[in-house]
Order: C-alpha cells, then sequence, then structure tokens
C-alpha cells in the first residue's frame, strides 16, 4: 500500500479559531524532531498527489472531509516559504512550500 500523506518536518502554529484574524505561520524551535501543527498543537500534513506551486489542492469533497484544509482567514498574508493558496470551493489554505496543509479529522 502506498502512503499518500505526510507529516512537515517544521514547527508550525496556526489560529485554530477561524473567526479570529489568522496570524501568520510562525516557526518554533522545540527540542528533538520537529512537525508542523496548528494552532491547538494537532499536526498539519501534505498530500503526495498534490503539485507544489500549483496553486491547487488534489484534495476535495470526501478527502476534504477525512482530511480538513488548513484554513487561511481572508487578512493573511503569504511570508517565506508559507503561501495562500484558493481552493476550488473558494476557501482559502495554508501552504508550506507550495503544497497545501491538511489536519486529519480522526486526531
Amino acid at each position: 500500500m502506498t502512503r499518500h500523506w505526510s507529516a512537515i518536518p517544521l514547527a508550525l502554529f496556526l489560529a485554530a479559531c477561524a473567526s479570529a484574524p489568522t496570524p501568520p505561520p510562525a516557526p518554533a524551535a522545540p527540542p528533538g524532531p520537529a512537525v508542523l501543527t496548528d494552532g491547538i498543537g494537532m499536526t498539519l500534513y501534505i498530500f503526495d498527489r498534490d503539485v507544489a506551486g500549483s496553486g491547487k489542492s488534489a484534495c476535495n469533497g470526501p478527502c476534504a472531509a477525512n482530511w480538513p484544509p488548513q484554513a487561511a482567514s481572508s487578512d493573511a498574508a503569504a511570508f517565506g516559504p508559507y503561501t495562500i493558496i484558493k481552493r476550488d470551493d473558494g476557501m482559502r489554505q495554508w501552504a508550506y512550500k507550495g503544497k497545501p496543509l491538511y489536519r486529519w479529522a480522526k486526531d
């Protein structure tokens, strides 16, 4: 079986509340191996089928129900390796090095 989801090896904290303005991701330097996380410490993932830099997500419909996109608020701005893509449904989503970021619904 091929694994298509990967955790990002970097710490990142995003706002967890969609109604509050989303601060930009802020790198942190925890001891030991780091993992990309959202504002409440939940792991963020990339989807191997997403094409870096395409500005598109390959995870829609039932896929997005299982792997919710990491939302970016309307006032969030891209910086460094963090960008924002616009999904097919119009939602803004954070991306790292051009690859959209997701959470796992069962975490």
